[in-house]
């Protein structure tokens, strides 16, 4: 994926941290989620009272940075209808990329109490990343059973890529971190999907779900989504699942467009 949209605009006035210095101040591997949906106005707007009390990850003077992420579901969708259904010991298992620093993680989130997301993850191979190796599915069913106390028993398989642009915000006191994506691609092999352009999911993580950003947020009238999980909302726009209602709001909202899957440069998914 290749960068679109300018996002300078958007981090201008903020002062740089390098990753070391973010994943020591707030590694947020246990926290509570927000997700918004926001217009590019509204983000302009949020700028200088964001930047008093966050500062932005900048590698390389780069400040933006793509992300490429692959889902694995199993025949019966059982990572999608969990979180659908609201259920409290859902998972997802995922590789993602981090394009310019070459990084590659398998990555397991799961849910705890207070509806806390618990996040485990596994140093990958960069250029082999298109399917889980045998040590990282037993990763996933390591951290599954200790975490849930019951075997993982589902056989997963690669079902969705999605890409994105991203900054990532982190506050001053390392209490919350902040992440802005654009430039969403959804890409299940056979059709490709965007969200529309100037559209962002901001996510705030904090240890109680009511940080700096949240109130930043709320005090432009921009409140939570209440199913914004850019898995389910690839899946449901993708047509891999059948029941999608939780998430049309969403969907409605990101505005999101088909476009030819043809020379696209997507790697596409085993059948």
């Amino acid at each position: 994926m290749y960068k679109k949209s300018d996002i300078s605009r958007y981090t201008d006035g903020f002062t740089s941290c390098d990753l070391n210095e973010l994943n020591s101040r707030a590694a947020m591997m246990t926290r509570i989620d927000n997700k918004y949906i926001i217009k590019s106005g509204d983000l302009l707007s949020l700028k200088s009272m964001l930047a008093e009390k966050f500062d932005v990850l900048e590698i390389k003077r780069e400040r933006g940075f793509n992300y490429a992420t692959r889902y694995f579901d199993d025949p019966d969708r059982s990572a999608y209808y969990e979180h659908h259904q609201g259920r409290r010991k859902g998972f997802k298992v995922r590789i993602r990329r981090y394009l310019e620093a070459r990084l590659c993680y398998v990555e397991l989130k799961m849910k705890e109490k207070r509806s806390t997301t618990i996040k485990q993850r596994l140093d990958y191979d960069f250029d082999g990343y298109e399917t889980l190796s045998s040590e990282a599915l037993q990763f996933v069913k390591n951290g599954y059973q200790t975490h849930y106390e019951k075997p993982f028993g589902y056989k997963v398989q690669a079902v969705l890529d999605i890409e994105y642009q991203r900054l990532t915000l982190v506050s001053k006191d390392g209490a919350e971190r902040m992440t802005i994506d654009t430039d969403l691609v959804f890409n299940n092999g056979q059709r490709r999907l965007e969200a529309e352009d100037g559209i962002f999911i901001v996510e705030t993580k904090s240890e109680n779900g009511r940080g700096y950003a949240d109130k930043c947020l709320r005090s432009r009238h921009l409140y939570p989504a209440k199913r914004c999980s850019k898995y389910c909302i690839g899946m449901a726009a993708l047509s891999e699942v059948t029941r999608y209602n939780h998430f049309l709001p969403t969907m409605r909202k990101l505005q999101i467009l088909e476009m030819p899957v043809e020379n696209t440069g997507y790697l596409a998914l085993a059948a």
